[in-house]
C-alpha cells in the first residue's frame, strides 16, 4: 500500500506537465501562428517597401452596384465584398445623413421604413430612387462591417476607405462605432508618428493588424482615426471629361501640387480614372491601355516621378481588350519596385 502511494505521489508531477494548456493559452498560440504566417505572406509580396511605396486598386463610388442595391446608374459591377474578393483595396463611398420618413415609409408600403443614419447615396438620400439613393439602403455602419470582416478574414490585406462625406464629424462617429472590431484595425497617424517617421512597411500594418486606413474630405474628424485626405494625399482632378479625351494630370486642389514635397514625409498620391457618367463602354475605352499610357505620360510626371499608390475607376474588371486591365497595371507598378 505505501509503496502504491510513493507511485502515485511520484507520477503526480508527470501527470500535470501532460496537462494541456489553458484554452485562452492555445487560442493565444494559434493567434500568433496566424500573425506570423501573415508577415511572412505580406514580406514576400511586399518586401520591406512602405505604404507610400506600392500601389493598390480603387474603386469609384464603390458602393453603387448592382449586386449591393437596387441602383439604375452604377460605376461598379460588383457588390463592396466582391470587389474586394477580386482584389480592390481602395473604396470611395460617399456618407449622407438620412432622416427617418414615415411619408416614404407608407408610399413604399413598407420597403422604405429606414432608421435616421449615415447612408451611402450619391446626392440627397430622399429625392430619386436608383439615382441619388437605391432601396435596400446601404447604411455606412454595414458596408464598413462587409470590410472589416473581409480583413478579419485575410489578416495578411490592407484596405483603404475614401469619403466623400456629406455628414458631420459625430454622425460619423457614431456610425463607425458602432462597427465590430473596426477599433482594432483602424490605422492612426498619430500614434505611427508618421508625419515624423514617414508611413510604415506594408509588414509592420500586417504585423500590428492595423490594416484599415480611412481618409475624409472633411478636416474635423482626425479625433476619429479619420484623416484629412487634403492633408495627407496628393491628388489629381478626378475627371476625364465627357468625351474621356482630358488626359491632362492636374492637382485636384491648387495649393497642394501632385509632386510636393515635404521634409522627412510623403504624401500618398491618389489617381483618378474615370468620366463624369460612368458606363460600361466608357469603361472599356477607358481602362486599358489610355490608363497605362496616362500614368507613364502624364500622371508619374506630373507627381514629380512617382508612381499613384491608388488607381481608382470605373468598373474595374472591364478593359480595352489590349491585355492591360487595371489590376495587371497596378500589378505592373508593383513590380516596377
Amino acid at each position: 500500500m505505501v509503496l502504491l502511494l510513493l507511485v502515485s505521489l511520484l507520477g503526480m508531477p508527470a501527470l500535470a506537465s501532460a496537462t494541456p494548456p489553458p484554452a485562452s493559452t492555445r487560442a493565444f498560440a494559434v493567434a500568433s501562428h496566424a500573425n506570423d504566417t501573415a508577415v511572412a505572406q505580406a514580406r514576400a509580396r511586399w518586401g520591406d517597401r512602405r505604404l507610400d511605396e506600392v500601389s493598390f486598386l480603387g474603386t469609384h463610388n464603390a458602393f453603387t452596384n448592382y449586386e449591393d442595391s437596387r441602383w439604375s446608374s452604377v460605376a461598379q459591377s460588383e457588390s463592396v465584398r466582391h470587389q474586394l474578393d477580386n482584389g480592390v483595396r481602395g473604396l470611395s463611398l460617399d456618407t449622407h445623413w438620412y432622416e427617418r420618413s414615415t411619408w416614404l415609409c407608407v408610399i413604399s408600403f413598407g420597403s422604405d421604413c429606414y432608421p435616421s443614419d449615415v447612408y451611402l447615396c450619391h446626392g440627397e438620400c430622399k429625392t430619386f430612387a436608383g439615382v441619388t439613393y437605391a432601396l435596400p439602403r446601404q447604411s455606412l455602419q454595414s458596408s464598413m462591417q462587409t470590410v472589416v470582416d473581409f480583413l478579419a478574414a485575410n489578416p495578411q490585406e490592407v484596405v483603404t476607405i475614401f469619403l466623400e462625406d456629406y455628414v458631420s464629424a459625430q454622425q460619423l462617429g457614431n456610425s463607425l462605432g458602432r462597427v465590430r472590431g473596426l477599433d482594432q484595425l483602424l490605422f492612426r497617424p498619430d500614434a505611427w508618428n508618421v508625419r515624423q517617421q514617414g508611413w510604415p512597411r506594408m509588414t509592420d500594418l500586417v504585423g500590428s493588424g492595423k490594416r484599415l486606413l480611412i481618409f475624409s474630405d472633411e478636416p474635423d474628424r482626425e479625433h476619429l482615426g479619420v484623416m484629412y485626405d487634403k492633408a495627407w494625399t496628393v491628388s489629381n482632378f478626378w475627371s476625364l471629361g465627357d468625351l474621356g479625351n482630358d488626359l491632362s494630370c492636374v492637382s485636384r486642389w491648387s495649393d497642394v501640387p501632385l509632386d510636393r514635397q515635404e521634409p522627412g514625409f510623403r504624401r500618398l498620391f491618389t489617381m483618378s480614372h474615370h468620366r463624369n457618367v460612368p458606363t460600361v463602354i466608357n469603361a472599356a475605352l477607358d481602362n486599358g491601355t489610355k490608363l497605362r499610357d496616362r500614368i507613364d505620360r502624364q500622371c508619374r510626371p506630373a507627381a514629380g516621378g512617382r508612381d499613384p499608390n491608388f488607381v481608382s475607376v470605373d468598373f474595374h474588371r472591364v478593359s480595352d481588350g489590349s491585355g492591360h486591365t487595371p489590376a495587371s497595371i497596378v500589378a505592373e507598378l508593383n513590380a516596377r519596385n
